[in-house]
Parts: C-alpha cells; structure tokens; sequence
C-alpha cells in the first residue's frame, strides 16, 4: 500500500517537510497549499525536488466552496480550478482534493452538487487530472461519507472519486457498516487520523488535536478494515493538525507518522484475518505485518550510568534499602546489586556506552532489559518498526544481548527467559557468595513500575513507541496539579501488568518539570520497588538512615476524613511518611526516598489489590519535593 503523509502534519518549510518525509521512507505527500504559497521555490523546484527524494504527490488540497454554490459563481468557480490545474501540472500533482462547501448559502441539493463535480471532473480529465471529494465533518449540506459518495456516484465520472477521512468519519461516529458498500476502485484516497475523546465543535477538535494512528482513542482499523475489504489500494495518508507536531523536529514527527501507519496497517490486516473466510480477497492485501509481540515476563534488570563518585553514593544508598553487592563484571568497571528478584547494575566502565551517557545526563537509568520469551522474533518486529539497534563491545565469555534505542537515546535490552541455561549474571558477572539467606521482614521483591518523564510534546511519540513495538497497552489519561504547572501522564503496560512504564509529560516549572532540565531531556524518573510490607520496609531504611521524603501532617489529617481510616494506623504511616490510596479494588501504600543528585528517585509500594499508581497522592508528592522536604531522622520504632 502506498503511504502518504500530508506536509500540514510537519513543522518547518515546505523542502524541510519534503526531506523528512523522504527520510521516513514515505512513498508520497499531500501538498498543503499554504505550504506552498508560503515557500520561496517554485512549483518547478520542488517537482524536481520531489523527484530527488523519490516521493511523489498524492494530492494537492484544498480546493473549497465549489459544489452546489449560488449558479452567478460557478463561472468563476471553474476559472479558479483552471488555474489550480496550470499549477498542479508544473508540480506534477495528478489529484486534487475538493472538499465539501462550507459557505453558508450553499444549496442543499445533491443532484447540483453531482452536476457540478462532474463538470470538474471533466475539466480535470481532459488534463490527465483527477478529483477526489471529501465530506468535511463541518460542510454546510454534506458532512457525513454517505451523503459524498451519493453525490460521487451520481456525477458517474472516470475522473472522480471519493475521499474518506478517518476524522470527519469518526469524529460524527458515523456509521462504518456502509463503508464496505462502496467499490474500492471509486475511492480516490484514504486519509487516518486518530484523535482522543473530547467535547469539541468537529472544527476545533480537527485543528488542534489530531494525532497520528495509535496515539489517540479513534478505532481506526474499524475504519480502514472494511474499506481494505472492498479492494481498495490506493494511497493511505496522514493528514494531521496538530500543533504540537508543527513545533517540534519535522525528521522526528514523520518517523512517528510511518510508524503509526505501520501500526494501522498490522492491526487493520489483524482484524481482517480474524473476519474473513479463506476466500476473502481481503486476506491477501498487501499491509504491513511484524511478527507477533514477545510474552513479557517482566524488567530483567536496570542499568545506571555512575562515575566512581556517584557510583559509590549510589551503592551506599541501595544497600541502605536492602541491596546486596551481588557481584562484579568480570572484565568491566560494572557492579551489580540484587534484592528479590530485583537487579540493578551500576555501570562506571570508561569507553563505554553508559560512560558516554553519564557524560551528557550525569547519574542516571541508561538502559532497561526485559524479559521475554522470544529474544529473536521481538528483535526482527523491533526491526521492522525502524529501531535503531545497538550493539557494544563484548567481552570473553559475554553474552550478547540484542538492544534497541529509545526515543531518548537510552537502551531497551531484550533477555531471553532461559531457567535451565546459565543466566547473563552467571556467565558476565564474578557473583559473590551466600547470598541465599531468607529475605528480612519488607524486604522488596521486584520491581513494580518505572516512571519516565517527558518534555512537553513528548508523550505522544513514546506513547506510539511502545505500543507498536512491544504491543504494550495503554491507561486512561490523568491530568495532575504541580505546585507550578501540570502534568498528564499515562501508563502502558504489557499484558500481564509485570511491565509498567508510567508516561509523565509535564507543563510549567515544578517538581515534576525540574528533573527533566537538570538530565538535559527525558528520562527515568522514579522507579518504584514492589514489598509485601511497607512498614516493615520503611522501619529498614530509618535504621539505615536512608533519606525519605517527608510528607506535610495536613495529608494526614485529611486522610482521616476522606477514607474512614483507624487512628492508630494513620498514625503509623505519618510517622513513616507513607501514602495511601484506596479503589474499589484494594489499598494501595507508597513511601519515597529522596532524588538522588536532583535527577531520580526511588518508591517502595505495597499492592492490596490495587492496579493503579496513587494518581490522588501525586499532587501532594509533588508539592512536597517542590520544598525540598526530607523526612527528619527518628528512631525506628515496633
């Protein structure tokens, strides 16, 4: 299938639009008119430049207010497409988009419509050209895909057909059903935007919160799906407004949209093979297809790029939580710390890919590594969703492990699950011994969930990342008050929950924004640490003197009130700075230490049932780490 994206999507100039489409490996842009008028080339140099780039136009857009209008108008109407005509053919665009009239004295006749586009068509076809009608989810008479198509099969012209926009469809939910009546070789193009669910004129919903494919809340392969079915394999193109996308890099925001068309085109040819009967004409249509997401089992370790110095501090502060120097690499500056079935490993090797990042963000998370069961088949999806691999020097006796960068330029390691095989810290690291004695009283057994946080403008393009390539799964929205701003986050998951990766996007100047301006860019935030017994854990650190976040008593005495809860326990988790929130579900507690060189922080958490990450917490965490607050040093107590 022919991917197209529309140069409205992307920021910059219209030759800075066309290179990054080219470099996304587009087949073909929609021009924008705008962004041609605005462009200092000529229509002639960027047909050539679009022939460098081998891209083609897949449509030139918009033409409006042509069909049904007031009869004294159509003269100069037709003289206008004319001249659209002249241009099209010195760009070497063969298509043009008329979309529905939106003038307020547009005649509600249908058959004028047919007669006026056929006219058109007749105009363009004697210049080898084509049109294509769309109903705009805002047209004066025709706002709905059922009302353009009877209007294009009356016209009954070779030379137009019918355009389909995922949001002017979607955004009315309009029926889909009568999408697989329409004969696929009379649609001309289809155009996929995703969006979320708001409450929005269709207009204002369009112009400012269109998303690309899977980055949004709209079923789109309900829309495209039926449509695929009836033969159609024309061009399939984004066409997004968004203003986020046009202020950020143009190269990034097209990666994203093949991405997302990629992630359409899997997930459309998914549902079509569940649908069809071997027969089916649509269950050999040519759409993208990946291998199968591995099954997760879980974050098999956390590498942390340290220097001596912070690497010290940093051992220091774990095994004040209950860490164990488990061993040293046998060939590297990399030391790793275990507890449960937690593994940490602190990376200080020079010459190194966590020593180049260590340069640029200071102490930090530089790689995450999953456990899963087929290394090799989520390496070639990981692939074929344009990753970028990364591969380092390996050692005598070292395992090679595949790795793909995320969008921040970090590490995602791939670890085959493998009980019977030596594991990666048998075979790479000198492990110490005795370390198998029975696990103290809120000891923490594994990891629960690693937070990263975002730039603004950010949230999408992870968002997308990690549901295409892993086929993680995607949380409701929530939107959080920071002492100086807010913050949306969202969290995606693998299917079993043993991978949780909460998404924060923070706007303004606070607690949550601050971490992201002293690692210079995104990046793991907190990571929080699972244990069957919060108090007992948070008695462990105080005797250990590890440095608490230090939660106002006002929360306390709110907590009372809002949950009904005894006296004597809401006592225990002030003294210990411990959080609670309750669902209908179960209890959920959580205790934070300090941040750690003003980039991350750890949480301890104790799951009763509970699924989600304490969102009515999060205000008051927040606040308390705009002041700075650390918890005072009290004595343990029983």
């Amino acid at each position: 299938m022919l991917r197209s994206i529309a140069t409205v999507c992307l920021g910059g100039t219209l030759p800075e639009k066309l290179e990054a489409a080219a470099a996304a490996r587009f087949d073909s842009v929609e021009i924008f008119e705008n962004d041609l008028i605005a462009c200092r080339s000529s229509p002639a140099d960027i047909r050539a430049m679009l022939a460098d780039l081998g891209l083609t136009i897949s449509l030139y857009q918009p033409f409006r207010d042509f069909e049904a209008q007031p009869r004294e108008r159509l003269a100069r109407n037709l003289d206008r497409a004319e001249r659209k005509f002249d241009l099209m053919e010195v760009l070497g665009a063969t298509a043009l988009l008329v979309c529905s009239a939106v003038a307020p004295d547009t005649i509600d006749d249908e058959a004028l419509a047919a007669e006026d586009l056929r006219v058109l068509a007749e105009r363009a076809a004697r210049r080898g050209l084509k049109i294509g009608y769309e109903a705009l989810a805002w047209g004066r008479r025709v706002n709905r895909y059922g009302q353009a198509w009877r209007i294009v099969e009356r016209a009954d012209h070779p030379s137009l057909g019918l355009v389909l926009d995922s949001f002017h469809t979607l955004a009315l939910d309009d029926e889909l059903a009568d999408l697989a009546r329409i004969p696929g070789d009379r649609i001309l193009m289809v155009q996929v935007a995703d969006a979320p669910r708001l409450r929005l004129d269709p207009m204002s919903w369009s112009r400012h919160h269109r998303c690309f494919p899977g980055q949004g809340e709209f079923d789109l392969a309900g829309f495209l799906a039926p449509i695929v079915g009836q033969g159609y394999g024309g061009p399939l193109s984004l066409e997004i407004f968004n203003d986020a996308f046009r202020s950020a890099s143009a190269r990034q925001t097209a990666a994203d949209g093949m991405r997302s068309l990629q992630f359409l085109e899997e997930r459309t040819g998914a549902r079509l093979r569940a649908e069809a009967d071997a027969a089916s004409p649509a269950a050999g249509m040519d759409l993208f297809r990946a291998p199968e997401p591995a099954r997760f089992s879980g974050f098999e370790f956390l590498e942390f790029a340290v220097d001596a110095d912070s690497g010290a501090r940093l051992g220091g502060l774990l095994e004040g939580m209950g860490f164990a120097r488990a061993g040293r690499h046998r060939s590297k500056e990399v030391a790793l710390y275990r507890q449960g079935g937690i593994n940490l490993i602190l990376n200080a090797q020079p010459d190194s890919f966590a020593h180049s990042f260590f340069l640029l963000h200071g102490p930090s998370v530089c790689a995450m590594a999953f456990g899963l069961d087929d290394a090799k088949r989520q390496a070639n999806r990981a692939r074929l969703y344009h990753c970028r691999p990364f591969e380092s020097r390996i050692g005598a006796g070292e395992r090679a492990i595949p790795a793909f960068r995320q969008p921040d330029g970090s590490l995602i390691y791939l670890v085959q699950d493998a009980a019977a095989a030596p594991s990666i810290y048998q075979t790479d690291f000198a492990l110490a011994e005795g370390r198998d004695a029975a696990p103290a009283p809120g000891a923490l057994g594994r990891v629960d969930h690693v937070s990263i946080a975002l730039a603004p403008g950010q949230l999408d393009t992870w968002l997308l990342f990690y549901k295409a390539v892993f086929g993680f799964a995607a949380d409701d929205s929530w939107f959080l008050p920071d002492p100086y701003g807010f913050v949306r986050s969202r969290a995606v998951r693998n299917e079993d929950g043993s991978i949780r990766l909460p998404l924060s996007m923070a706007n303004g100047r606070g607690a949550a924004t601050h971490p992201v301006a002293a690692y210079s860019g995104p990046g793991v935030q907190h990571i929080a640490f699972a244990t069957d017994d919060i108090l007992a854990a948070a008695q462990r650190f105080r005797r250990a003197g590890v440095p608490m976040l230090e939660i106002p008593a006002n929360y306390y005495d709110d907590l009372i009130a809002r949950h009904g809860l005894e006296d004597g326990f809401v006592e225990r988790l002030r003294r210990h700075h411990i959080l609670y929130d309750r669902s209908e579900r179960g209890e959920f507690l959580q205790l934070y230490t300090a941040t750690f060189d003003d980039r991350f922080f750890f949480e301890i958490v104790e799951r009763r049932g509970y699924q989600d990450y304490g969102a009515a917490n999060a205000p008051v965490r927040m606040a308390a780490q705009a002041q700075g607050g650390l918890a005072p040093a009290i004595e343990a107590w029983a």
